[in-house]
């Protein structure tokens, strides 16, 4: 009996041994027919996960007999199903796994000139588009600043305490290295740049580029930082018709329309908004945390489509009257500080693109713009003028395996002040030729090449010569580094942020014969790493800057009491990393930014940290979304203490926000709790010393508008 047991307990157990199969397979890349280390594989019904080898081979050990599906994934590749029965006759030996044309890979960057997309662009740009876009216009509708600043190494730096004018900082340069653009025209220079970001609506944008860097060579002087280029929504086969009401705690109205259509010959885009604010103080210090203001918005463009010729016209008219300071002094007209911008805007422009061919393309720009600005305060008025033209003709080939743009362009700048005190007018005309040839090379499947060179001559001051380079290196499917850098320069000009926190008051002409171009060089180099495990997706983003300004121009003082900007004896620089994790699962999605700034002058071999810099900031959004039914986020940004101007430093800070967007069929309702801790510096330091009447404003280096609640409804039609 016992051998009869035991003879059962044998054949039983051989049989359930003979029942555990094994599976193994490679995953390669069905392009060129490398193996995909690192992809992921989910056995189902029973949800096993297995990483792949650094051969790309994945193995199953002890299945029992049935039918499974395979869910194969990869970063940058199309999920693959497939279906296994065990045991086979025959072993699933490969699984070839196709290219993904979703994602970056359908986003194409034109800021470079050679319009690629952006898995396929040396040069390191940054995009916000889609739902991010609309996310953050959520937040601001009425301007880009907050599109902006929750970028890592970027900073929109506060440069009046009463009437929220702001720059533009990238990686801890000051505003006027930043160089902003509008479709590739440079439109917001000089004195027309200086209220750009609160004026320019998010609403009718589908994308923004950003490269961070020296890119003078691209678009001429003043992209020492980098340039910002806004991205128009173009029209389509059908029609959009979206409307955007929203509303805040602080007496903020949003109201906006957008129009698309494109016809058989023609199409037509029209944007038109009104936004405005009463004058609000939350920390009741007496002064405008949030100036009153009111703004009106028209931008049509026609678009015509003959054949191989597109030609696109386009004008654009924003009027405002914005008015901070005390807060007794705009409501009751009570004796005080105030300080008031008047502005008109005006924009033409008409572009012209004809194909020869697949392989040859020529590209015709004009553009026109007239901002006229008057800005005073008690005892001073500061009117003027800004008057610009660009001109742009170029040529591009598109090859099998490199692409090139040869083009020539022409800028030119004029402001006329009109004398209302007894200073100097600060008139100027200036007229910038410049040359460029920008290439892209595919040295092969893993190696991009991208290089520029300019040349441009700037009346008065003479000849520059910018060149620039820029590597990709595919070193894996799922790791990619960029490397690259060049030479910048940025003409005299006293429309600085330091002339902005003073009005402009007891400032001299820029003195040609003693100043020269400021002149930069610098570079960066990221690794970008993306991997998908199962349902997790992981995406690691490690950047490393440096800049070096030789010659900054700075503002004196003049032993009459005036002020003169002079090129400084020596230089700044600025370096730094940025560091972004991104992870994403299911219906969640996690961001996670790091950027730290270095950031010093070396003037008479004396090195100082630069003021109003946070050397340490940090990027938290938290976003749960199912989409077209619901979207929550939730953010915390943190900022290390920053050395003010007088030498003292402020106090490190954090700021948070919390959004909830619920979609129906044509609709949505949002709501958003922005800085809901209500972290703001009157609570912690003093915005002004001295009286209501004679204010000395300290540096803003923090929020002062506290807490806000907005929301509203889209519709979309």
């Amino acid at each position: 009996m016992k051998k009869i047991i035991l003879l059962f307990v044998v054949v039983f157990s051989t049989a359930n041994i003979i029942a555990q199969n094994r599976l193994s397979f490679t995953v390669i890349n069905s392009h060129d027919q490398q193996p995909l280390p690192g992809s992921s594989a989910i056995l189902l019904p029973i949800n096993k996960t297995y990483i792949a080898d650094s051969s790309g081979t994945i193995i199953f050990e002890n299945l029992p007999n049935g039918k499974y599906e395979l869910e194969i994934s990869h970063v940058g590749m199309e999920v693959q199903h497939v279906q296994v029965t065990l045991p086979q006759s025959q072993a699933l030996l490969q699984v070839q796994m196709e290219e993904s044309h979703e994602n970056e890979e359908a986003v194409v960057i034109s800021s470079t000139r050679i319009s690629r997309s952006i898995g396929n662009t040396p040069t390191r740009t940054e995009v916000i588009s889609g739902e991010e876009l609309m996310e953050k216009a959520n937040m601001k509708p009425g301007d880009i600043r907050m599109l902006l600043t929750e970028s890592t190494g970027i900073q929109t730096q506060q440069t009046s305490a009463t009437s929220f004018n702001a720059g533009i900082r990238i990686q801890g340069l000051d505003g006027r290295y930043t160089q902003l653009l509008r479709d590739g025209y440079p439109l917001y220079a000089g004195f027309a740049g200086s209220l750009s970001i609160l004026q320019i609506a998010p609403l009718d944008l589908k994308q923004v580029e950003v490269i961070k860097g020296s890119a003078s060579t691209l678009y001429g002087g003043g992209a020492i930082a980098g340039i910002v280029n806004l991205i128009s929504k173009t029209p389509e086969k059908k029609k959009e018709l979206s409307f955007f009401i929203n509303g805040t705690s602080a007496g903020g109205i949003d109201l906006s329309t957008f129009y698309s259509k494109r016809f058989k010959k023609t199409g037509l885009t029209v944007f038109a908004s009104h936004n405005s604010n009463r004058a609000f103080d939350p920390g009741s210090t007496g002064f405008t945390a949030i100036p009153k203001f009111e703004r009106y918005t028209i931008n049509p463009r026609l678009f015509v489509y003959a054949g191989k010729t597109v030609a696109d016209i386009g004008i654009s008219y924003v009027s405002e009257s914005r008015t901070g300071g005390s807060i007794q002094y705009i409501k009751h007209g009570s004796p005080g500080f105030y300080e008031k911008n008047n502005t008109g805007r005006i924009t033409a422009q008409v572009g012209i693109t004809h194909r020869f061919n697949e392989h040859f393309l020529l590209q015709c720009k004009n553009s026109y713009s007239r901002f006229n600005r008057e800005l005073s305060v008690p005892a001073y008025v500061f009117d003027a003028l800004q008057q610009s033209t660009f001109s742009e003709l170029s040529l591009g080939h598109k090859g099998k395996n490199a692409d090139i743009v040869i083009g020539l362009n022409l800028l030119t700048e004029q402001l006329t002040e009109q004398p209302r005190t007894t200073d100097l007018v600060r008139n100027y005309h200036n007229n910038t030729a410049g040359l460029f040839i920008q290439h892209a090379w595919n040295i092969s499947k893993k190696i991009i090449l991208e290089s520029g060179i300019r040349t441009d001559y700037v009346n008065d001051y003479g000849i520059e010569f910018l060149p620039r380079i820029s590597a990709m290196f595919k070193l894996h499917p799922a790791i990619t580094t960029r490397i690259g850098g060049g030479m910048g320069y940025k003409t005299p000009s006293i429309f600085t942020e330091d002339a902005e926190r003073v009005q402009f008051r007891h400032i001299l002409p820029i003195q040609k014969n003693s100043t020269v171009n400021e002149r930069s060089v610098g570079g960066n180099w990221d690794i970008n790493y993306k991997i998908k495990i199962g349902q997790l997706g992981i995406g690691i983003n490690q950047l490393f800057f440096f800049t070096k300004l030789n010659r900054p121009l700075v503002l004196v003082s003049t032993i009459d009491d005036k002020l003169v900007f002079r090129n400084a004896a020596g230089h700044l620089d600025t370096r730094g990393t940025e560091t972004n994790l991104r992870f994403t699962y299911q219906h969640f999605k996690l961001f996670i930014g790091y950027t730290y700034t270095d950031a010093n002058t070396h003037f008479f071999d004396k090195r100082e940290s630069m003021p109003l810099t946070a050397r340490h900031r940090l990027n938290n959004v938290l976003l749960y979304e199912v989409e077209h039914k619901i979207k929550i986020g939730l953010e915390a940004y943190y900022f290390s203490k920053q050395k003010l101007n007088d030498g003292t430093y402020g106090r490190q800070y954090w700021i948070t926000g919390f959004m909830v967007e619920k979609f129906r069929n044509k609709f949505s309702v949002f709501i958003n709790f922005e800085n809901f801790t209500n972290t703001r510096q009157s609570r912690f330091d003093a915005i002004y010393t001295g009286t209501i009447q004679e204010p000395v404003f300290k540096d803003i280096y923090a929020p002062v508008e506290g807490f806000v609640c907005n929301g509203g409804i889209k519709i979309k039609i």
